[in-house]
């Protein structure tokens, strides 16, 4: 079981938002709030208490979703004790079948849901209503978006509730499904302990008609959504009926999905190019909410001419629906989706109980069933036969057919006539569009520049924990090395080059910010992204690039048949960077197209600007402007990071499923034979880090949002570095606590904010410099100076006052699980020990962690609250809406 001591139990009841009436719309997801607030066995209020003392982190490991189709109640339980399960399962139990459903809870149950729509209500949310109300005209999805509408929730009263909750809380409308490390005949006992004696009250509902697109409804639709890019949303609509859910319906779904793949490459190929319309588009099947069986068209558009990238997408469509794709081309996507299917076999035996239960539940959302990854490739294989050319095209040409068709327009202003012109562009008539095949050309990994002889070990010790090695080469490449069956079937990849921040200038923009979307995508030495694609085709070789404080990461998540290739092409990346132009365009075009939704909400504005500002307006971590943003060109891009990829101290982290003679002699191969790096110093301006000056009033940034959405930030400086991990650590857990509090007082009690969050960032990667501690909440404009007040009472009593024996435990046992169950696996170790061949005080400072984190008293905690949470100290943000 993994992680080893969990249980995951997954509780669904088909009571989502298209069972509710016309005036109940919300009424499913309040009942799945009021349903933990309080019930039979939970008083009102000590559900989230009650959770955290059996080790439950509320809200990742005890959480609920509410969809259109049901409610689904997620509990991991992560050291499952016999007690622990037992109470669990009793409360769970509760839950279903007498929830506190008065009107006390109701009312105050009712602010938070309305928190919880305003804090989510945003650009993205409007479309999406929009576009549903469209798909779905005359279906109950069109108008029943699950977090309701302020009217009904507004109208909500207890007897209308329990009327709801009677109606659709049934035993022959819930299913359990439990993974784990439990004997099954004594969770078989736990669950007909607790649940035998759930009774229905009162007739059972008909089963809901979610109804069938309607022909007759109109087609198209245009939204003018300033801050968003130039999207087109194309559907072709089916009535979603029941199948069943046999081999010989899974071999046609899965020849759908490879004839999707391949249009889909063609599209993304199409978007690479330099003169391509539209910056992205895909394609999709999916079976909506048992309301519609659809097949999706996605463009986003570059630049305003839309009717361009509506034409250019159609015509890629149009030649796979006219013609046959080739053997080759099947044999391309077959390949891809088998290596997926395969690696989740070679995975199972590591695949986590949040998974398989949550695969159980989902499975009977959609009226089907699951089966293991080995059934899954087994059949997946067995439909290469019927996937020949013939068939495909036959596929092909069924999925974009509809009983209606749908297009939405997005864009951020006012066109003439643009719904007009959509219905034409919808209806003309397009030619197939010509050279958008892809050659049968082979690229693989022997096509890569060619690395000079193996490197020599020069030594090797241990790092100090347990199988964990360091092996360093003759250039200078340090290895650090944990070969284990953890995980089984994975290998896990870091290599750390440079310094990161530390090689970057505090006071100037540089182009960090596009690396991201540039590094992997512009190739290695002649090999473009097209080449690279042909290369990684049915192998498991990844590409993940990041910025450490004190290194630059290329990461991949890959398994034992690829990683010496995965290893092959890190260093040749480093030794023969491309310099492809395309993708510096094309990220640019992507970035300024999406720029103004930065300013659009609280969360966004904050997003944009406030590490920056915590920074001390520190340009490395700046969002670039519109102006830098378009001055960046390939040339400049290259000018800045050939240096960086060629210089500066390189450690290979290597983790998993190895064999150790072998994965040294991958690394020698590959980052061992490359030439000695040159050293880059670090810059003394560079090695520091900085916490504004307090402010005495908050600095006001303002959204282009929601008039009764606001944020409010208060943070205070804090630590860096290495030198007192311990406070570092204890500060995460103060910061915990804050969070509690201001769940209690700002959620539960009063309503004001739906999700306040404290956080603790000690930047270990700087030796000089400040972190600090940060408290941020979502509220409306005029709870703005209650926040404030709020906070500087909570600091004061922290420092004042021990926190209670209770308040601590809650904190620490979620804490304490969470550390036990991501020790098991090898990504926590990896992320614990980076730069430990360049700096041994990590080793130390991983050697106390436990003990740091969970030996905190609450006279540790005051002081800390004392030292740090000084009000004189203190920066403060405020966004507004703009007047």
């Amino acid at each position: 079981t993994v992680p080893p001591g969990q249980v995951s139990i997954r509780l669904r009841v088909d009571a989502g938002s298209l069972m509710e009436r016309a005036d109940e719309k919300g009424y499913a997801h309040f009942m799945e709030h009021l349903t933990f607030r309080g019930s039979k066995y939970v008083p009102d209020g000590e559900s989230k208490r009650l959770w955290q003392r059996l080790g439950v982190t509320f809200g990742s490991d005890s959480n609920a979703q509410t969809t259109p189709t049901g409610t689904t109640y997620a509990l991991d339980l992560p050291n499952a004790t016999p007690q622990g399960l037992d109470e669990s399962v009793k409360i769970l139990a509760g839950m279903m079948t007498d929830p506190n459903i008065i009107p006390a809870a109701v009312d105050a149950e009712r602010a938070v849901v309305l928190a919880e729509m305003r804090e989510g209500t945003n650009i993205g949310t409007r479309v999406g209503d929009a576009t549903r109300s469209l798909f779905f005209a005359g279906q109950p999805l069109g108008s029943h978006a699950p977090i309701g509408t302020v009217e009904t929730l507004n109208a909500a009263t207890a007897p209308r509730l329990k009327a709801f909750h009677d109606r659709w809380y049934r035993p022959e409308s819930a299913v359990i499904s439990v993974s784990g490390d439990i004997d099954p005949k004594a969770m078989e006992a736990l669950l007909v302990k607790y649940f035998s004696g759930w009774k229905a009250v009162g007739k059972t509902a008909p089963v809901a008609d979610f109804g069938a697109p309607d022909p007759k409804a109109p087609s198209t639709a245009v939204i003018v959504q300033p801050g968003l890019p130039t999207t087109i949303t194309v559907a072709w609509l089916r009535p979603w009926r029941p199948k069943a859910d046999t081999i010989v319906y899974n071999q046609r779904k899965l020849a759908d999905m490879v004839a999707l793949q391949m249009i889909n490459r063609r599209l993304e190929e199409a978007a690479r190019r330099g003169d391509a319309s539209f910056l992205q588009a895909s394609v999709d099947v999916q079976d909506v909410s048992r309301s519609v069986d659809g097949t999706f068209l996605s463009i986003m558009a570059l630049g305003d001419d839309w009717e361009k990238a509506l034409k250019d997408a159609r015509a890629i469509i149009e030649d796979a629906r006219r013609d046959a794709a080739t053997k080759a081309e099947i044999d391309r996507e077959f390949t891809e989706m088998e290596t997926v299917l395969a690696v989740a076999v070679e995975n199972s035996d590591t695949e986590p109980s949040t998974r398989q239960a949550g695969d159980l539940v989902a499975s009977v959302d959609i009226r089907e069933t699951t089966v293991s990854p080995q059934a899954a490739l087994d059949i997946y294989r067995s439909a290469r036969s019927i996937m020949t050319p013939d068939y495909m095209l036959a596929s092909t040409r069924r999925i974009f057919t509809g009983d209606a068709n749908r297009a939405v327009l997005v864009m951020p202003r006012t066109e003439p006539n643009a719904e007009g012109r959509l219905a034409t562009a919808l209806e003309a008539p397009v030619e197939a569009a010509s050279n958008v095949r892809l050659s049968a050309s082979t690229v693989t990994i022997d096509d890569l520049p060619k690395l000079p002889e193996a490197g020599k070990v020069m030594a090797s010790q241990s790092l100090g924990a347990t199988g964990i090695q360091q092996i360093d080469f003759a250039n200078g490449v340090k290895l650090m090395l944990f070969a284990n069956d953890a995980e089984t079937g994975k290998v896990r990849v870091n290599i750390r080059f440079g310094h990161g921040m530390g090689d970057l200038s505090p006071g100037q923009m540089e182009p960090l910010w596009a690396a991201n979307y540039v590094l992997a995508a512009n190739g290695i030495g002649k090999l473009g992204q097209r080449e690279m694609d042909e290369l990684t085709n049915g192998r498991r070789l990844g590409f993940d690039f990041g910025v450490d404080d004190n290194a630059f990461e290329l990461a991949a998540l890959t398994r034992p048949a690829d990683y010496k290739d995965q290893l092959r092409l890190f260093a040749t990346k480093l030794a023969y960077p491309g310099w492809a132009g395309e993708p510096v365009e094309r990220a640019k075009a992507g970035l300024l197209a999406a720029y103004d939704a930065s300013s659009t909400s609280p969360n966004a504005v904050l997003g944009r600007d406030l590490v920056w500002l915590l920074r001390d307006r520190d340009m490395r971590f700046r969002t670039p402007d519109k102006a830098e943003i378009a001055a960046l060109t390939p040339d400049r891009f290259k000018a800045f990071w050939a240096p960086l990829l060629a210089t500066g101290p390189i450690e290979v982290q290597l983790f998993g499923d190895v064999k150790t003679d072998e994965a040294i002699a991958a690394v020698a191969a590959s980052f061992g034979a490359l030439p000695a790096r040159q050293p880059l110093p670090v810059r003394a301006e560079s090695a520091a880090i900085r916490f504004p000056a307090h402010n005495a009033t908050p600095l006001v940034l303002t959204h282009d949002g929601e008039k009764d959405q606001a944020a409010a930030v208060i943070a205070w400086p804090t630590g860096a570095g290495l030198a007192d991990t311990r406070e570092a650590r204890q500060l995460d857990i103060l910061a915990q606590i804050i969070s509690d509090r201001l769940f209690e007082k700002l959620r539960a009690v009063d309503g004001a904010a739906y999700s306040p969050n404290a956080m603790s960032d000690w930047p270990l990667g700087f030796d000089k410099g400040q972190g600090y501690l940060a408290v941020v909440s979502q509220l409306k404009p005029e709870r703005i100076g209650y926040f404030y007040k709020l906070m500087d009472e909570i600091a004061a009593d922290l420092a004042a006052n021990p926190v209670g024996n209770d308040e601590l435990q809650r904190t620490l046992a979620p804490m304490a699980q969470l550390l036990a169950r991501a020790s098991t696996g090898n990504a926590f170790w990896m992320s614990q020990l980076e730069g430990a061949t360049q700096d041994p005080r990590i080793i130390t400072a991983m050697q106390t962690m436990m003990r740091d984190t969970l030996q905190v008293t609450a006279e540790d905690l005051r002081v800390l609250a004392a030292k740090y949470l000084v009000k004189d100290k203190s920066y403060s943000v405020t966004v507004l809406p703009k007047p």
